[in-house]
């Protein structure tokens, strides 16, 4: 059996010539793989008063849970991505939802708040397979333009998870109970394997699977981390996407205790917001056809920079309608740059799809990490510390975006 090493063949010319037809069932099937992370993780946030008054801890404590997701997530992703592209990924995708079943039984039945983190650590080690492999399986069935079309399509179908769990979350703990949320995100996972199993199956051949070793893979990793091509556009959209997460952290904060929103108030805020991303999803394809996925990324990545400097300018108490603009603008940005970013990242490297997914989701919830934990443990109010993290965060992207045009140009001018 032939086999591809991981020590050589990560460049351009590495394209999956396969071009099957994008349907609803694709979409939906990697839209579900990939929620699944999300709506674990924002489901949860409406009933942190409830859980922080059960476990008697404070609710910026309760912060701590996502902190300690995300770490485990990122790094586990490291080991799962290798994995999947020697032995596919049906197996690591199935496998992977089991222990995700397991750790939301752990947090579904927590007593303290060092259970919970317990729970949520093995939800994470669990569910980093099936939002790592959703990119790998897109970049095994398409590349260029339907790529570009698959992710964006695919990110309008994941917006629902942040976007409608915080009110399906409100619902439940309001009726039954914050523990109910964890019977209902298991109960997604196993559904969302079934499909899987009955709709697509494996998608990664023997024949383009890799040997895995310790050093081998180490020096895979070295080399996408050097790459250029990969490393940019990736640290651009990880930290753009570490703006999101951060907003995801400092919502109770800012909507319930600053503004006044109720908890299911705060629901419908954020199935509200879904419309703003499902709008610039289905703008971004288009968009890169007529003026280059460079320039429509770049502006997706501005437009998210002014929206968090709307934070920092504005009052420390902001208003609902000041603080739903620069949530506006940061989601119109992000529904722009995240699609076509994570298509120019993964587009070059198909043979390592697994490897350069899983290392691209490392650097995500890396930086998600970092900024959920400064929102919990820097003294500025929220809304400051929130518009710091976004603008920081953005600045720094578009620099490293802009750097990798400049560098694509002066290649193709040699």
């Amino acid at each position: 059996m032939k086999t591809q090493s991981y020590s050589g063949g990560i460049e351009a010319g590495d394209q999956i010539s396969q071009n099957p037809r994008l349907t609803g069932k694709i979409i939906v099937l990697l839209a579900g793989l990939s929620a699944i992370s999300t709506l674990s993780t924002n489901i949860i946030l409406p009933a942190f008063p409830d859980i922080a008054e059960q476990l008697g801890v404070s609710a910026r404590e309760l912060g701590l849970t996502l902190s300690s997701f995300f770490i485990t997530f990122a790094l586990a992703q490291l080991v799962v991505g290798p994995l999947a592209d020697r032995y596919g990924r049906k197996k690591l995708i199935l496998v992977g939802l089991s222990i995700f079943i397991v750790g939301t039984v752990v947090g579904g039945l927590a007593g303290s708040l060092e259970t919970l983190i317990i729970g949520r650590v093995i939800q994470a080690l669990g569910v980093c397979a099936a939002a790592v492999l959703a990119r790998a399986i897109a970049r095994d069935l398409f590349d260029g333009e339907t790529l570009a079309r698959a992710l964006s399509l695919t990110m309008i179908a994941t917006a629902a998870a942040p976007g409608f769990s915080p009110l399906v979350g409100s619902v439940l703990t309001t009726s039954l109970g914050w523990r109910a949320i964890f019977i209902l995100v298991g109960l997604a996972a196993f559904a969302v394997g079934i499909f899987y199993t009955a709709t697509l199956g494996e998608t990664h051949p023997t024949e383009r699977r890799a040997p895995v070793s310790i050093p081998g893979v180490i020096f895979a990793y070295f080399r996408l981390a050097v790459n250029g091509k990969f490393i940019l556009p990736a640290l651009s959209v990880s930290l753009l996407m570490s703006g999101l997460f951060a907003s995801f952290g400092a919502a109770p904060a800012i909507l319930i205790k600053g503004i006044g929103l109720s908890s299911l108030q705060v629901g419908f805020y954020f199935a509200a917001t879904v419309f703003v991303v499902f709008g610039a999803g289905m703008a971004a394809p288009p968009l890169a056809r007529r003026y280059g996925a460079q320039i429509i990324t770049s502006a997706g990545i501005l437009t998210a920079l002014l929206g968090g400097g709307m934070l920092l300018i504005g009052s420390e108490s902001p208003g609902l309608g000041w603080y739903s603009l620069s949530m506006v603008m940061y989601l119109w940005g992000m529904g722009l740059a995240n699609p076509l970013g994570t298509a120019i990242t993964m587009g070059p490297f198909g043979k390592q799809a697994g490897l350069a997914s899983a290392l691209l989701g490392f650097l995500t919830m890396g930086a998600a990490a970092i900024t959920t934990w400064l929102g919990s443990v820097l003294t500025f109010s929220a809304v400051t510390t929130l518009g710091g993290i976004q603008t920081t965060a953005c600045m720094i992207a578009l620099l490293l975006f802009l750097l990798r045009g400049k560098s694509m140009a002066s290649l193709s001018q040699k």
